[in-house]
């Protein structure tokens, strides 16, 4: 499990074509890719399970936690990007509830575009 940030910090000012807005670079892939997002209510579960294939989980809304194949949890929060590898063992958890965004690919290497989160 490898954590990223894509918050506006982060991001790079953009003013080609007479833009005016900062914009945080996420993911590029070549084969196909499947992007979703998910709601959690309060006390919302994704639950305990292996990932079919490489899965990025952005945070776009409210704080939860994540856990790998341990069962040490970790906040997380919006501006909050989270990369399991295939086969890796996660669940995801809100008290509060959270939006996030999915993006799952045979290809995703986060690390060559986004920042490591330290």
């Amino acid at each position: 499990m490898e954590f990223y940030r894509f918050d506006k910090e982060i991001g790079k000012k953009i003013s080609k074509f007479n833009s005016d807005f900062i914009m945080s670079r996420i993911i590029k892939t070549e084969k196909p890719a499947h992007i979703g997002c998910m709601y959690l209510e309060a006390n919302g579960t994704i639950g305990y399970h292996q990932a079919v294939v490489p899965q990025l989980l952005l945070i776009m809304n409210g704080e939860g936690y994540v856990r790998g194949e341990k069962e040490e949890y970790f906040k997380v929060q919006a501006g909050d990007a989270v990369f399991w590898e295939k086969d890796e063992w996660h669940e995801t958890k809100s008290n509060s509830g959270l939006t996030a965004i999915v993006i799952e690919s045979e290809e995703l290497n986060p690390s060559s575009i986004m920042t490591l989160k330290k």
